[in-house]
């Protein structure tokens, strides 16, 4: 292989077969016996790969496979916004520490890029690696304030058993939804149903135009209707899921992820059950055991180190200059580049020259960014509420959690983590930083840290204890862990290290593709446009896929190339889209849109 990056075919057919061949390239079955990894060849291309959350292992996951020899150069741990991590000064005797996360982790069914790499990392004792480490919670609840009941709501999934309910239960499932239900005028519910069945029977065309144009809270007509539509079906919906306000939200994307849960739900193309998470804490059940197998595979990290600038030459680049964990910088010198840093800390890495040589990666500065960013509550009595996800439907802080030991089954908490004491982990995501609360009334970003536990715990009880049962008791409270990436809260400055891509209308416009007119440059994340039109590991994943077989690609490689699986598509719909789309090119409206 030259050192332009020009490499033979053979060399990659070579490097391919050196690393399991068609069963390390995802070719077999899950399950199916592996061949031993073996370490890339020593005049195999190198790949700089600046990142390492999902998007980057990812691409170290495919790279590796596939022969290169790849170094992840990532500057503050593993598995970026996906990973778990110790809370610190928690742990006592042998036990480890209590477990914290930037937030709760979600894999629904919808989901089909990632599941296929969990299924290629190996787990002692799992014949499908740690894909078999997800698990189905049975039920989910809408919670409401103001004394109202809450809407419990089994999912139906073949292997699901139902709740064990007693006749109070039933009496609250049944006021929680006739109350959400006849909240509703029916004329609104109707309504409702025909602006979902007009977005799934757009064509592409009108959805990437017309509805990405369109605010979620313009395309329901949400200021006609009432204040109990408004919460449930338009802000509800667009702050708890994707992050962002109705009145902004891209109708495209609230549209094409409603779309794909209900295909999902219906068990349509669906890779499992609509709510997924993991059996044990993230790190545990997915990241360190993904770190190690691509060890094996030969991939390097380094640890600590941050990517400041890229040089180029010649229309490629040239360098990374990195700072290593000393804070010296020092120029990095590989064949190929993926870029797979979160947008926002991305584009400072980019520099002129580059955006230069492409224009898409100076449109990326239009992407945004908000808060969403989680809190963990140690209980030392397990509540007694729902056995899957709760969405605060009425909370000033659009709060959605889940009480996750439960879950874990085979741990006994309190005898692997912490102190002894505690004995949950009631793990809460804040989505809305910046409304006024109910304790205080101030903002997220305007409490301390301390506030912002007090707030969030208020506005749990105001949901979970308003009906007479009390779920939540004060005298359990264990300790509270809110996610490190946040400083500077209560002060005018606050920072979030880790902020979330949001959807605002025509934000599809300005993603930029995975391959970038730099011939040996890439990139990964979930801002980069792939089919799932939101921020999500499954976007990562894919995106990191994508930068692959780019690269593939470019060097003329006749190694496989990875499987991209878009959203699921039915049929009949299909057909309907189709009629759409001439209706569209005539300047019409969909068939079912009344206006």
């Amino acid at each position: 292989m030259d050192r332009t990056g020009t490499t033979s075919r053979r060399t990659f057919v070579a490097g391919a077969a050196a690393v399991g061949g068609a069963t390390a390239l995802g070719a077999l079955p899950a399950g199916a016996a592996q061949a031993a990894p073996a370490r890339p060849a020593a005049d195999a291309p190198s790949v700089a790969v600046l990142g390492g959350g999902v998007a980057g292992l990812t691409a170290a996951h495919e790279l590796a496979e596939r022969g290169f020899k790849v170094t992840v150069y990532e500057r503050r741990a593993l598995g970026g916004k996906a990973r778990s991590m110790d809370v610190p000064g928690s742990a006592k005797g042998n036990r480890k520490p209590l477990p914290g996360e930037h937030g709760f982790r979600f894999i629904p069914g919808i989901y089909h890029n990632l599941p296929d790499t969990m299924r290629r990392i190996p787990f002692p004792g799992n014949a499908n690696g740690v894909w078999d480490n997800l698990i189905a919670p049975p039920e989910m609840m809408f919670a409401r304030s103001g004394g109202r009941e809450e809407m419990r709501m089994p999912i139906p999934w073949p292997g699901h058993q139902p709740p064990n309910l007693d006749l109070d239960d039933i009496r609250r499932m049944l006021t929680g939804l006739l109350e959400t239900a006849l909240n509703l005028p029916l004329h609104e519910i109707a309504y409702f149903v025909n602006r979902v069945l007009v977005f799934f029977t757009s064509c592409d065309e009108r959805r990437n135009s017309t509805w990405e144009k369109t605010p979620w809270w313009e395309f329901v007509r949400a200021a006609r209707m009432s204040k109990e539509y408004q919460r449930i079906l338009a802000v509800g919906v667009t702050r708890n899921i994707v992050a962002t306000k109705a009145e902004e939200a891209s109708t495209r994307t609230v549209g094409t992820l409603g779309e794909a849960f209900v295909f999902n739900a219906l068990g349509q193309g669906a890779d499992g059950p609509p709510d997924r998470i993991l059996n044990a804490p993230t790190n545990e059940a997915w990241i360190d055991p993904w770190v190690a197998h691509l060890r094996t595979l030969g991939v390097e990290f380094k640890m600590g180190w941050t990517v400041r600038d890229m040089k180029t030459a010649g229309g490629r680049i040239s360098a990374t200059v990195i700072e290593d964990p000393a804070g010296l910088r020092q120029s990095v010198v590989a064949d190929h580049y993926v870029s797979a840093i979160p947008v926002e800390h991305a584009r400072r890495t980019w520099n002129a020259e580059m955006r230069s040589l492409d224009p898409q990666l100076t449109r990326a500065d239009k992407l945004e960014t908000d808060w969403m960013t989680g809190i963990q509550f140690y209980l030392t009595e397990r509540p007694k509420m729902v056995d899957g996800h709760v969405n605060l439907i009425d909370s000033p802080w659009s709060l959605t959690g889940i009480a996750q030991a439960g879950h874990w089954k085979g741990r006994d908490f309190p005898a692997v983590y912490g102190d002894g004491v505690a004995v949950e982990c009631l793990s809460v995501d804040i989505s809305e930083w910046d409304k006024p609360g109910i304790l205080y009334g101030k903002t997220a970003k305007q409490c301390t840290r301390e506030e912002v536990a007090k707030e969030v715990w208020a506005q749990l009880k105001a949901a979970l204890n308003d009906t007479g049962k009390t779920v939540l008791k004060d005298s359990t409270l264990h300790s509270w862990f809110l996610d490190p990436g946040v400083d500077g809260l209560g002060t005018p400055n606050p920072t979030n290290e880790d902020e979330l891509l949001i959807h605002p209308c025509g934000t599809l416009h300005n993603r930029p593709s995975a391959a970038t007119k730099i011939p040996n440059f890439y990139l990964a994340g979930d801002y980069v446009a792939v089919d799932i039109d939101l921020a999500t590991m499954e976007g990562a994943n894919a995106s990191a896929r994508q930068a692959v077989n780019a690269l593939l690609d470019r060097v003329g490689s006749d190694a496989a190339r990875c499987t991209v699986k878009g959203l699921h598509k039915i049929p009949a719909i299909e057909t309907l889209k189709r009629h759409d789309r001439t209706r569209w090119k005539l300047g019409l409206r969909n068939a079912l849109d009344v206006g």
